[in-house]
């Protein structure tokens, strides 16, 4: 499984210093970063308000590494294309957040980019059973969305493994995040469940040395 060898790392800007983000994306892409990952949230949908395209737009020159923009937002549909447009490579919508996921999906690969799924700690795995051939990412929130520094809800743990048998299931490249409460102790009971990418926001950003911070949600470093 490839979420034992090495999962890809991808440092949440929402707990980077908002003053300096440019800086900010470069110093975890510096520091061995395999994506940047993007919140973007309306104050509707999930009970704060984060950024929009424009940021992400700013953002983008800043580093060659792939953004996952995840939207936590409600409507979605009206904004694909602009986040598109402004450079995210994955755009991810919450199953929760509207009843035609599968049409919004289509529309993000039509517009370029990679589409995923979010699912909230609430939601089973079997709401996305419809549309696994049309999904590359699958997130796992393992915290209620909305605000970062949350505790990592070990619940989630099933669901993780439960999606990865899925995912076999189908044959397709598809890949598994969890976001929330990830850090050094968490990291590998998200991998040992399946996930292959692991979103961490303060066990990155609030520590002095990105790069130690990132090596240390590998596996191999990890306790």
């Amino acid at each position: 499984m490839t979420s034992a060898a090495r999962p890809l790392i991808a440092p949440s800007i929402l707990a980077a210093n908002f003053a300096r983000l440019g800086e900010e994306v470069q110093a975890v892409a510096n520091a061995g970063a395999d994506w940047i990952h993007l919140d973007v949230m309306d104050g509707h949908f999930v009970p704060n308000i984060s950024f929009g395209p424009q940021v992400v737009k700013a953002l983008r020159p800043h580093t060659q590494l792939p953004f996952d923009v995840h939207l936590m937002i409600e409507p979605a549909d009206p904004y694909l294309e602009a986040f598109a447009k402004a450079g995210a490579d994955n755009i991810l919508i919450h199953i929760e957040a509207g009843p035609h996921a599968h049409r919004s999906l289509q529309h993000i690969r039509a517009l370029g980019a990679k589409p995923g799924i979010v699912l909230c700690p609430a939601t089973p795995p079997e709401a996305i059973s419809e549309i696994l051939d049309l999904v590359d990412v699958i997130l796992v929130m393992s915290v209620n969305p909305g605000f970062g520094g949350q505790k990592f809800l070990h619940s989630q743990l099933p669901k993780i493994s439960r999606l990865r048998d899925m995912i076999t299931q189908t044959g397709r490249d598809i890949r598994l995040a969890v976001d929330g409460g990830i850090d050094a102790t968490t990291a590998p009971l998200a991998t040992k469940a399946g996930a292959d990418v692991l979103i961490a926001g303060s066990a990155i950003y609030a520590k002095p040395d990105y790069k130690a911070a990132i090596a240390a949600l590998r596996p191999e470093n990890t306790p």
